[in-house]
């Protein structure tokens, strides 16, 4: 065996002995069934959780429950970059394989996805078994009574097959796994947005299709060590409707996350520390923006709900708290599914009712950051010291083995950041298409223009623009501060008007609202507005100058203020006649100009 094998093989043993040491956890739940047939065993159980299954023992595995069972039907709900079929499973009592069965039945359906991080495959190997002991050995069965269960088992299958046991240095195990990106370099969960993969598009046509009541996103963290196996979140700012957060406070905080925990696992809520080396310090909460999973999932009104699994524990461990945390989660909703239905019901009629006015003094939260408000935390935590390390020059945190309990502080209270008054409706010019056909791959609704028209719109100037050193998911993303615009401008055949009387009005608005951190203006959609495109010869300006100062005691005034004021415009001769060009009626006047505008009365024959 090489010796770096050697090196990673006893570092797993160590820290699973460790683990068992210092951490009270007990066997996998589903041990304590009747043993599953030896045909019917995944790859992990096989292997005693040192191995997880490729994409196609994966597919052949699914298939087979599909084969198996009339409760689970295998599809496929897209294709890759690299053309493999993305797979879903659909699991249900009674044939109701359809949205539309569904809503007929009363069903709340639930999208549970794994390995959009290819890397982190604890999600598919235990909702692979859940999906097995509800179906074929039926330990679990009753879980899908008042359910439908859509099961993405590998999101990211181009990533799932870059496989290697050194994809992830801060994970234990298993022996190997996928990357973290799609072969493009996309992270899938940078993605809900800007949608520039397939991948993504093939999701949100996936969620259109069904309109899910609630979305878990299955994950494993990196960070600190600690004594527990399994972590979830939820957002829990002001843009979450008032009647989902609810909701996920009842039914996840207070019960699934207690059930999980009696079951045999040691759960928290979601840990980012201030500092790993110094724990006291305390932990700062996750906001999660919209260009991920369960930051995106609140626009369209759904609980969104991440689990992340511990990194450092044993895979089988992983692998048990994330089946425990599905279960108990099915079962709550089962047992109960209109107090869900209800709380999204609740949040579509309210989003659509809030778009059918425009209130000026109404501000909708685009953007979010902690206060310095803290609560006490009682964590538990593994001791540790930190040294000054020889080889980086800096203080090293070494974790132990023995159990630590810590109050620290949580710094877990948002405040608004960035607010706007919602229009009425945004219309978007005819020749932005990349940003209308990403208005439809959303599922927004949207009207197109028979005609051209000339409107009273607001909208915003750019000014203060900056630029990143380098890309970001592939894109060059402005920073910018903004001035509202209010002008008549003429938009052609084609252009599209949005209305925020539709449940979807939240996603239209952190599209369309620069300001909103996962805007189209931040991922670098309307970058050529930023560009000058005409200039002036020094000696043809120099001339206009003149001629502008000679008209002008009012500029004449202002340029003088000016070099007496700022010492490096004075010395700058482009800026100084820049001055002028600006103020001339040569300038573009469309340059840093948003091309979306924005309407706040009522136009004929719109809802």
């Amino acid at each position: 065996m090489p010796r770096a094998e050697v090196v990673r093989a006893l570092f797993y043993l160590g820290v699973l002995l460790l683990l068992q040491i210092s951490t009270p956890i007990n066997t996998m739940s589903q041990n304590q069934s009747p043993p599953v047939p030896a045909e019917w065993l995944t790859r992990a159980e096989k292997t005693d959780y040192r191995e997880t299954p490729r994409y196609e023992e994966t597919i052949e595995y699914a298939k087979r429950l599909d084969q198996a069972s009339p409760l689970i039907k295998f599809e496929s709900f897209g294709r890759s970059g690299e053309g493999r079929e993305l797979p879903l499973l659909v699991a249900t009592e009674g044939g109701t394989f359809t949205p539309e069965a569904a809503r007929r039945a009363g069903k709340a359906v639930i999208l549970i996805q794994a390995c959009i991080h290819a890397g982190e495959p604890d999600g598919k190997d235990a909702g692979l078994a859940l999906l097995r002991d509800i179906a074929i050995t039926k330990t679990r069965l009753g879980l899908l009574k008042n359910l439908v269960v859509l099961f993405i088992p590998i999101y990211n299958t181009d990533g799932h097959e870059r496989v290697s046991p050194y994809n992830r240095i801060n994970q234990n195990g298993p022996a190997e796994m996928g990357w973290r990106t799609t072969s493009t370099y996309q992270n899938l969960n940078r993605d809900y947005m800007k949608a520039d993969t397939p991948e993504t598009r093939a999701w949100l046509s996936l969620w259109n299709h069904w309109t899910p009541d609630l979305f878990i996103d299955c994950h494993v963290t990196d960070g600190a060590d600690y004594q527990y196996n399994i972590t979830y979140q939820h957002e829990h700012h002001e843009g979450v409707a008032p009647s989902i957060l609810a909701w996920e406070k009842k039914v996840i905080d207070e019960r699934v996350a207690p059930e999980t925990e009696a079951a045999g696992n040691v759960v928290s809520w979601y840990l980012e520390f201030i500092d790993n080396r110094d724990l006291p310090k305390g932990i700062r909460d996750f906001n999660g923006s919209p260009r991920f999973s369960t930051g995106y999932v609140p626009l369209r009104n759904r609980p969104g709900i991440l689990i992340e699994t511990h990194m450092l524990k044993p895979y089988r461990l992983r692998v048990i708290g994330t089946y425990d945390f599905l279960r108990f989660t099915l079962a709550e909703v089962s047992r109960d599914p209109e107090s869900l239905m209800t709380a999204v019901r609740a949040a579509d009629e309210k989003t659509a009712a809030d778009g059918r006015t425009y209130d000026p003094a109404r501000r909708y939260p685009l953007d979010f950051e902690l206060t310095d408000k803290a609560t006490p935390y009682n964590l538990r935590a593994v001791e540790s010291h930190t040294e000054l390390s020889d080889v980086s020059g800096a203080q090293r945190v070494v974790f132990g083995s023995k159990p630590l309990d810590l109050t620290v502080p949580m710094y877990n209270d948002f405040r608004v950041k960035a607010a706007v008054a919602p229009p009425l409706y945004y219309i978007v010019p005819a020749q932005w298409k990349d940003v209308i056909e990403l208005l439809k791959v959303h599922g927004l609704e949207f009207t197109a223009l028979k005609e051209a028209v000339t409107l009273d719109i607001e909208s915003y100037r750019f000014v203060d623009v900056k630029w990143a050193n380098g890309p970001f998911e592939g894109r060059l993303m402005p920073s910018f501060k903004t001035e509202v615009v209010r002008e008549r401008r003429t938009f052609s055949t084609g252009s599209v008007i949005v209305p925020l009387a539709q449940k979807s009005a939240k996603v239209a608005i952190n599209l369309l609202e620069p300001e909103a951190p996962d805007s189209l203006v931040h991922w670098g959609f309307f970058n050529a507005t930023f560009e000058q495109k005409e200039y002036g010869e020094d000696y043809v300006v120099e001339k206009l100058a003149r001629e502008m100062l000679a008209s002008d005691p009012g500029l004449r005034e202002e340029y003088q203020k000016r070099l007496a004021s700022d010492q490096k415009f004075a010395a700058s001769p482009r800026a100084r006649l820049e001055f002028f060009y600006r103020r001339s009626p040569y300038w573009d006047k469309q340059m840093n100009l948003y091309p979306v505008g924005r309407i706040i009365t009522r136009l004929p024959g719109q809802s």
